[in-house]
Protein backbone atom coordinates (compact mmCIF):
# COMPACT_ATOMS: atom_id res chain seq x y z
CA UNK A 1 0.00 0.00 0.00
CA UNK A 2 1.36 3.38 -1.00
CA UNK A 3 1.64 6.05 1.71
CA UNK A 4 1.27 9.71 0.75
CA UNK A 5 2.12 12.58 3.10
CA UNK A 6 0.17 15.82 2.73
CA UNK A 7 1.29 19.23 4.02
CA UNK A 8 -0.76 22.36 4.59
CA UNK A 9 0.74 23.91 1.45
CA UNK A 10 0.03 20.86 -0.76
CA UNK A 11 -2.08 21.49 -3.85
CA UNK A 12 -5.32 19.48 -3.48
CA UNK A 13 -5.47 18.82 -7.24
CA UNK A 14 -1.95 17.36 -7.20
CA UNK A 15 -2.73 15.25 -4.15
CA UNK A 16 -5.94 14.06 -5.80
CA UNK A 17 -3.99 13.00 -8.88
CA UNK A 18 -1.53 11.05 -6.74
CA UNK A 19 -4.36 9.37 -4.85
CA UNK A 20 -6.21 8.49 -8.08
CA UNK A 21 -3.02 7.02 -9.55
CA UNK A 22 -2.38 4.91 -6.46
CA UNK A 23 -5.99 3.72 -6.42
CA UNK A 24 -5.73 2.76 -10.08
CA UNK A 25 -2.57 0.74 -9.48
CA UNK A 26 -3.21 -0.84 -6.07
CA UNK A 27 -6.86 -0.17 -5.22
CA UNK A 28 -5.90 1.25 -1.81
CA UNK A 29 -3.76 4.14 -0.57
CA UNK A 30 -2.94 5.59 2.84
CA UNK A 31 -2.68 9.36 3.30
CA UNK A 32 -1.02 10.97 6.35
CA UNK A 33 -1.77 14.54 7.45
CA UNK A 34 -0.35 16.36 10.48
CA UNK A 35 -2.03 19.64 11.44
CA UNK A 36 -5.31 21.29 10.62
CA UNK A 37 -4.11 22.76 7.31
CA UNK A 38 -2.86 19.40 6.07
CA UNK A 39 -6.11 17.68 7.06
CA UNK A 40 -8.06 20.39 5.22
CA UNK A 41 -6.03 19.89 2.03
CA UNK A 42 -6.45 16.12 2.32
CA UNK A 43 -10.24 16.34 2.64
CA UNK A 44 -10.38 18.64 -0.41
CA UNK A 45 -8.25 16.15 -2.35
CA UNK A 46 -10.54 13.27 -1.37
CA UNK A 47 -13.56 15.22 -2.66
CA UNK A 48 -11.74 15.81 -5.96
CA UNK A 49 -10.74 12.12 -6.20
CA UNK A 50 -14.35 11.10 -5.76
CA UNK A 51 -15.25 13.18 -8.80
CA UNK A 52 -12.27 11.89 -10.83
CA UNK A 53 -13.01 8.24 -10.06
CA UNK A 54 -16.65 8.80 -11.01
CA UNK A 55 -15.67 10.16 -14.45
CA UNK A 56 -13.39 7.22 -15.18
CA UNK A 57 -15.54 4.33 -14.01
CA UNK A 58 -19.07 5.73 -13.89
CA UNK A 59 -19.09 5.02 -10.15
CA UNK A 60 -17.96 7.60 -7.61
CA UNK A 61 -17.84 5.13 -4.76
CA UNK A 62 -14.67 5.19 -2.73
CA UNK A 63 -14.31 4.15 0.87
CA UNK A 64 -12.42 6.43 3.27
CA UNK A 65 -11.51 5.30 6.78
CA UNK A 66 -10.00 8.05 8.96
CA UNK A 67 -8.05 7.36 12.12
CA UNK A 68 -5.46 8.82 14.46
CA UNK A 69 -1.75 8.02 14.31
CA UNK A 70 1.05 8.78 16.73
CA UNK A 71 4.57 9.55 15.54
CA UNK A 72 7.77 11.13 16.72
CA UNK A 73 9.23 14.08 14.80
CA UNK A 74 12.49 15.63 16.02
CA UNK A 75 12.01 14.02 19.42
CA UNK A 76 8.45 15.33 19.83
CA UNK A 77 5.34 13.16 19.96
CA UNK A 78 2.82 14.28 17.32
CA UNK A 79 -0.70 13.15 16.55
CA UNK A 80 -1.81 13.04 12.95
CA UNK A 81 -4.74 11.80 10.93
CA UNK A 82 -4.44 8.76 8.70
CA UNK A 83 -6.92 8.27 5.85
CA UNK A 84 -7.12 4.83 4.27
CA UNK A 85 -8.79 5.20 0.88
CA UNK A 86 -10.09 2.20 -1.08
CA UNK A 87 -11.73 1.94 -4.45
Amino acid sequence: MEILKVASNSNPNSVAGAIAGALEQEGVVEVHAIGAGAVNQTVKAIAIVRRLVGRESGEAEIKVVPGFMELTIAGEEKTGIRFVIEK
